[in-house]
């Protein structure tokens, strides 16, 4: 489109940036009339749509981010290193002998530290800490060129960029929603972006609704967790969203580790490796637990959360584990139980209800045909 209102001079990536950050709402209303052609010419199948995310660099730097604590920490290092290079100036003024070149690279250091130290201080003078969107909210990191974008893990390092959610329908790939979000991890995305849709498609004026006609709606499990499971649960979506352990349940999968091994498998190193908890004896109904030894643990710890979902949390008693020959195999700091405020061996299971949206979502991406479905998904986005 940009070409052809452009005569084919096919513009600079960074002049169409530029032009569609300069225009938001009139961009928007034309997604919005292509979305409407799109399905008059019958390229919108409304039976599936994928979700899924990619995470882009921004124009900042990873190394302007931090906290407010950590920029101002930064800020005063900066200080720092600008009262050395004054000090040394000082010292060079001082000399007859011709030192130009080192003054001029001095005055040329001392203004660049000052840009950044001021460009600091402005930022935290007029900025707010920003929040993380876990269950814990704790302050991330901020940037100073580019506050809304994040500090993010990536396969191929960390960058300081956006996470791109894409939603796009199956029959011709065509993409119904796009959105960037300043945030690394995918949780909190899905449900903004159905929303999207949803607001979308009814300004559009298509018949087509995604609870109505209960089109499929299926992601990977970087869009797994309680919340979004509730969600889709309580909005009757139509949606397959399987979590992390979902190809241990698959009996396909049952000897994947025995034929090509541990993925990241020399990743983790410094790591003791234990006993581990799927060889204690667990009794749901009377909450209880057993360890491999044959003794019994004590309940240290039960929460039952909204949706369900009980947590039991085991302790070892310290005569027990103390005297126990399979101490040095079963904890990862044995010498913890043979003191008097130490602890034992600590196990946690997570016990889910029949009604949580957990195991609601589990039974439907296991199903037979849960699992066709999940294998359009890479064949679509």
């Amino acid at each position: 489109m940009f070409k052809a209102l452009s005569c084919d001079t096919q513009p600079h990536f960074t002049s169409i940036a530029s032009f569609i950050s300069s225009q938001p709402d009139a961009i928007a209303d034309i997604f919005t009339q292509i979305l409407l052609v799109c399905d008059q010419e019958g390229l919108i199948g409304h039976e599936l749509i994928a979700i899924d995310g990619y995470k882009i660099s921004s124009n900042a730097a990873k190394e302007h981010s931090g906290t407010f604590e950590e920029l101002a920490q930064k800020r005063h290092k900066i200080q720092r290193q600008i009262r050395a290079c004054v000090k040394e100036h000082k010292k060079l003024d001082r000399r007859r002998t011709g030192e130009r070149e080192r003054k001029d690279q001095l005055e040329q250091s001392i203004e660049t530290l000052n840009n950044h130290f001021n460009k600091i201080g402005q930022f935290l003078k007029t900025e707010t800490p920003r929040m993380g969107q876990g269950k814990r909210k704790k302050e991330v990191k901020s940037n100073i060129t580019d506050n809304e974008s994040a500090k993010m893990t990536t396969s191929k390092g960390t960058i300081q960029g956006y996470n791109v959610v894409a939603a796009v329908d199956k029959k011709h790939q065509i993409i119904v929603d796009a959105q960037a979000f300043g945030e690394g991890q995918e949780h909190h995305t899905l449900q903004p972006v159905i929303e999207q849709i949803q607001a979308r498609y009814s300004t559009v004026g298509l018949d087509a609704g995604l609870v109505e006609d209960q089109i499929i709606i299926t992601a990977d499990t970087g869009f797994a967790n309680e919340d979004n499971y509730a969600y889709l649960k309580d909005n009757a979506f139509n949606a397959y969203v399987p979590d992390n352990s979902f190809r241990l349940r698959d009996p396909k999968f049952k000897h994947q580790k025995v034929k090509h091994g541990k993925r990241h498998q020399d990743a983790i190193k410094g790591i003791k490796k234990v006993i581990p908890a799927s060889e204690f004896t667990l009794n749901k109904r009377d909450k209880t637990c057993v360890c491999p030894e044959s003794n019994p643990m004590w309940l240290k710890h039960e929460t039952t959360d909204q949706y369900g979902k009980c947590k039991l949390s085991f302790e070892g008693r310290l005569t027990d584990c103390r005297h126990c020959p399979r101490k040095n195999e079963c904890m990862r700091n044995p010498g913890s139980a043979d003191t008097r405020e130490g602890h034992g061996r600590q196990v946690t299971f997570t016990i889910d209800t029949r009604n949580s949206p957990t195991a609601w979502m589990q039974k439907r991406v296991d199903s037979r045909y849960g699992k066709q479905v999940y294998q359009h998904r890479m064949s679509v986005v």
